[in-house]
């Protein structure tokens, strides 16, 4: 009977183990359309919401948060030399991230998005993609996972603004089980432009249904015991 207890305790400590230790930490990255448009390349996904700085700011309330270290993100529209580059074919205005050091009113190297839920999904229309642009996912405050400019399939990652592969719309997926609540974008040269930052809320499991999951392998737990004891 001793023995009986042991195993049964270690079939509710594996249920235990197989239910919560399951995400992959991993973002899948997946390139989408090049076909350049006024306002800038959406995303195509199903039951997402789209960020478009269209009335000049980034939103620092609400469900997406942007902040930046230095003053605030800085929305533009056009070109300026040596300080930043529309994406190829977007007349509207976007998002851009510079060092400090290039003297664009407000810039700053690095912007944070924080998302008061969980997601699954974020993509954006990157423009004239460089090597030294790069995207950072994190869960709270553990960093998921990073792209550069050169992790983009087929761009040059030269900043060429005429250039298809340097200019598109840029997919990124969580894997199975593994959700993202904040995205920072970070450059170390000029510049990171981007526009129509698209988002999707992840469809997490409700608590209830992970003790409701907990108390189905404990009951099966509970026959296999009965039946065992029953055969002894």
């Amino acid at each position: 009977m001793f023995t009986l207890q042991k195993l049964s305790l270690a079939l509710v400590g594996t249920t235990v183990f197989l239910v919560s230790a399951n995400p992959a930490s991993a973002i899948t990255l997946v390139n989408g359309s090049s076909t350049p448009t006024p306002n800038g390349i959406s995303s195509n996904q199903p039951g997402v919401t789209t960020i478009d700085f269209n009335n000049g700011v980034a939103p620092t309330t609400g469900f997406a948060k942007y902040s930046s270290p230095v003053g605030t993100p800085t929305i533009v529209s056009g070109s300026v030399s040596g300080s930043y580059a529309k994406p190829v074919g977007d007349e509207s205005k976007y998002l851009t991230i510079s060092p400090t050091r290039n003297n664009v009113p407000g810039n700053t190297d690095s912007v944070t998005i924080d998302f008061d839920q969980a997601l699954d999904y974020f993509g954006l229309h990157w423009g004239s993609v460089d090597t030294y642009n790069s995207i950072e996912f994190y869960s709270g405050i553990s960093l998921l996972q990073s792209f550069a400019g050169t992790d983009i399939p087929g761009a040059t990652g030269g900043g060429n603004q005429s250039s298809p592969q340097d200019n598109l719309f840029v997919n990124f997926f969580a894997d199975a089980g593994q959700t993202f609540n904040k995205v920072v974008l970070k450059s170390s040269g000029t510049a990171f432009e981007s526009d129509n930052h698209a988002y999707r809320v992840a469809n997490v499991p409700e608590p209830g249904s992970m003790l409701g999951l907990l108390a189905f392998g404990a009951l099966g737990v509970g026959s296999f015991t009965k039946r065992k004891f029953k055969t002894v």
